[in-house]
């Protein structure tokens, strides 16, 4: 099982798939906290969910090139991969928050109060595509994030 990650800078969206990595589904939306508690209820999410692997989002912009928000993907999944043990891959998350967004603005909801459920459907969005590359490829898309004990 896989967990999904959108890294944001007030919320974390998460979501999990099934064993067989088909389908990606909404779990929780964590909030980003000083004190790093966020990276601690992550870990539970993924010992609760028994997951083996993280795919997490990577916000680069739309020539392919690196922003803030890039740099601090790449760190929250470093803390990740460091707090659970567990894998990672950094996969390209180009358009999910606003493909999300998109998705559920039929429902009715006002964008505010809809902001934690766009953060779980966009993290569902990085993951389903990930779940769809390794099942035409055998493999997970994206760069792995090695755990560095230094």
């Amino acid at each position: 099982m896989l967990l999904g990650i959108d890294v944001g800078k007030a919320r974390i969206g998460v979501a999990a798939c099934d064993a067989e990595h088909l389908l990606a589904y909404p779990v929780e939306t964590v909030q980003r906290t000083a004190d790093g508690s966020w990276a601690q209820r992550i870990a539970e999410i993924a010992v609760e969910y028994g997951a083996v692997g993280l795919v997490c989002g990577l916000p680069i912009n739309l020539r392919g090139g690196d922003t803030q928000s890039t740099d601090d993907a790449r760190d929250v999944c470093q803390q990740l991969v460091q707090r659970t043990g567990i894998a990672a891959h950094l996969v390209d998350e180009r358009l999910t928050t606003n493909v999300a967004a998109r998705q559920l603005r039929p429902s009715g909801r006002k964008r505010g109060k809809q902001r934690s459920v766009i953060d779980q459907a966009a993290a569902v969005a990085i993951l389903q595509q990930a779940l769809e590359i390794e099942q035409h490829t055998g493999r997970l898309p994206g760069d792995a994030v090695e755990r560095n004990d230094a």
